[in-house]
């Protein structure tokens, strides 16, 4: 009797320990948990199912003298002011030669034939204000590299684009700097016992302007924007915005920052409820402007060598510095707080940008006496240049989207 039970207290104290032991180890083996530099892999990889990216947005700029541009001046698709090659702005090669660097991952440089690869019968819309226009025209001269029969395109309200006929590919802006529908109104206004207004433009916060009313089952991808005309320098006292809904003037009227926020609302509302499920929608949150000494009609100046330091950057743009440059920041915290909670994708390419005060058109703007004309322009970006990078933050990100499904 002793014998059983010593027998029974070695199968379990000895082998039955043993057991589990073999079964943690073997489920180990079994087991690769994701390695944190997965994210390093080429994205690009038609096989690739990558882990999420780390944050994009958060890195440095460094120099690689040896770093070139994928297109030049000839590209079809350049506005003029922004072609600084042709225009002959200083130290572009300084200006292309910066890389971003993201803290945690590689950001890998959009492969053109790759990327529409992925896109093939798929289209890619830009909705908002001529930033976003910046945006585009990076974006069609660097796909135009891997299908030079693209073509012009301006259907569906859009304002410009391209067709890319070997993937069956498009790629438009649609211009809608408020979003909302907006008009003018002669004196016959709301606020036409003013002294002084002219008129106002009339903005029905609760209705998408027509540019882009009607494009909901044609886009797959969709970059909204908006923030750059929302000030008073677009619209002065003499000028004003009307806030209107549901047809009838809102009271009491709004202030310019409140009408925004009502209208970042009611478009957000609208996207969630008009657009497919499936449509990939960004955000892109704001391109800061570098204007120096003054407003872009008050002298104000970018001719900068450099982009800015770190510690630069919060003396630049911080909102309780009272700043020319603070409106990125502080329309930002607005355009956050209308996103929060949808399924739209924030796209911040605020931070990284603002170090590049280098790389703005400046004065060179390919027409005579235009810096007497407009100012400066610290506001858009030369290209090629800074939006080459949005470009490939965008395409990594659509990438890894498209491959989660």
């Amino acid at each position: 009797m002793a014998s059983k039970l010593n027998s029974k207290l070695f199968i379990t104290r000895l082998i039955l320990p043993a057991f589990i032991l073999l079964f943690i180890y073997s489920t180990t083996l079994l087991y690769t948990p994701s390695h944190p530099t997965k994210s390093h892999l080429p994205i690009s990889s038609p096989n690739l199912d990558p882990d999420p990216p780390c944050n994009l947005f958060r890195g440095k700029w460094v120099t690689d003298p040896t770093r070139k541009p994928m297109y030049d001046e000839t590209c079809p698709f350049h506005r003029n002011a922004w072609n600084c090659l042709r225009n002959q702005r200083a130290q572009m090669g300084r200006i292309n030669s910066w890389i971003w660097k993201p803290q945690d991952c590689v950001l890998n440089r959009v492969d053109p034939d790759g990327f529409l690869g992925l896109m093939r019968n798929k289209n890619i819309g830009l909705v908002g204000d001529s930033l976003n226009e910046n945006f585009l025209v990076s974006f069609l001269c660097v796909l135009r590299m891997a299908d030079e029969g693209a073509k012009k395109w301006k259907r569906k309200g859009a304002w410009r684009g391209a067709f890319f006929p070997k993937f069956n590919v498009t790629v438009a802006y649609h211009r809608a700097v408020l979003l909302a529908k907006y008009q003018w109104q002669p004196n016959d206004s709301v606020l036409s016992d003013q002294n002084g207004v002219k008129g106002t433009y009339r903005v029905d916060v609760d209705i998408p302007a027509d540019e882009w009313a009607n494009i909901a089952d044609f886009y797959d991808v969709l970059v909204f924007n908006t923030g750059h005309w929302w000030g008073y320098d677009k619209f002065p006292k003499e000028t004003p915005l009307a806030f209107y809904k549901a047809g009838k003037p809102i009271h009491p009227p709004l202030e310019m920052l409140d009408g925004l926020k009502v209208v970042l609302n009611s478009m957000v509302a609208h996207i969630q409820k008009k657009f497919p499920e499936k449509t990939l929608k960004f955000w892109r949150l704001q391109s800061p402007r570098h204007f120096h000494g003054g407003e872009w009609n008050q002298n104000g100046s970018c001719v900068f060598d450099e982009p800015l330091e770190e510690p630069q950057l919060d003396l630049w743009f911080d909102p309780s510095n009272n700043g020319v440059n603070k409106e990125a920041r502080l329309l930002n915290y607005l355009i956050e707080a209308a996103l929060e909670g949808t399924d739209i994708k924030i796209l911040d390419l605020t931070h990284l940008s603002e170090y590049r005060s280098d790389a703005h058109p400046a004065i060179w703007l390919g027409k005579k006496d235009a810096v007497a004309e407009w100012g400066q322009d610290c506001m858009h970006w030369c290209l090629p240049g800074v939006p080459d990078t949005w470009v490939d933050i965008l395409s990594q990100l659509i990438h890894y989207h498209l491959a989660r499904g």
